[in-house]
């Protein structure tokens, strides 16, 4: 092997704090580091990333709401018609389970990004675990719809890429924030 390990960590003491210590691991002391200008500026647009990340995901979880009660009521006009003139039951085909629960799952994402601005535009370290937060509710998402007609395992390896590179973005970063947060803020 290349160096890569695995420490298997019993269920009993897993927690979100080794997880993190886990990811910090993988993602600052062996991945490359970003230039400090790259930091910087990171740190520095991500209150702003993460309110339109939080803007932009809300909406999608209102538009995915409405066009999945469009779905199903579609669904129960074309059943109704088939029982109608087939004189035979169908089964009923609406909008599973795994799909309101990844659209909740979506959601609490979203307000995650939005809670994070005012911590992540005060350096505070609170703002950065709720980012953190959220790209675990990404990959969450991502397995829930796996297991849904729209589910794919190219759309989990896309969540995974996308949440890994989120993950790595946001570790190279984490020495930035503080529990005080103010000792990172520019002075006007």
């Amino acid at each position: 092997m290349n160096g890569l390990t695995l420490n298997i960590v019993p269920m009993n003491s897993l927690s979100l704090h080794t997880l993190e210590e886990s990811f910090d691991n993988l993602f600052v002391r062996r991945a490359p580091a970003l230039p400090v200008s790259s930091k910087k500026t990171l740190v520095q647009y991500l209150p702003w990333i993460n309110l339109l990340l939080g803007i932009i995901t809300l909406g999608t979880v209102y538009d995915l709401w409405h066009w999945i009660r469009i779905t199903d009521s579609l669904i129960g006009i074309t059943r109704s018609l088939h029982v109608t003139y087939s004189g035979s039951e169908v089964p009923a085909a609406h909008q599973g389970f795994g799909i309101w629960l990844g659209l909740a799952v979506l959601a609490v994402e979203a307000l995650l990004y939005l809670a994070a601005f005012p911590g992540t535009r005060d350096r505070k370290k609170s703002g950065w675990r709720l980012m953190f937060y959220a790209l675990l509710a990404n990959v969450l998402y991502g397995v829930i719809i796996l297991f849904t007609y729209y589910g794919t395992v190219w759309t989990l390896a896309g969540t995974l890429v996308g949440s890994g590179v989120g993950l790595y973005l946001l570790f190279q970063i984490r020495s930035s924030y503080s529990a005080k947060g103010t000792a990172f803020r520019k002075k006007s």
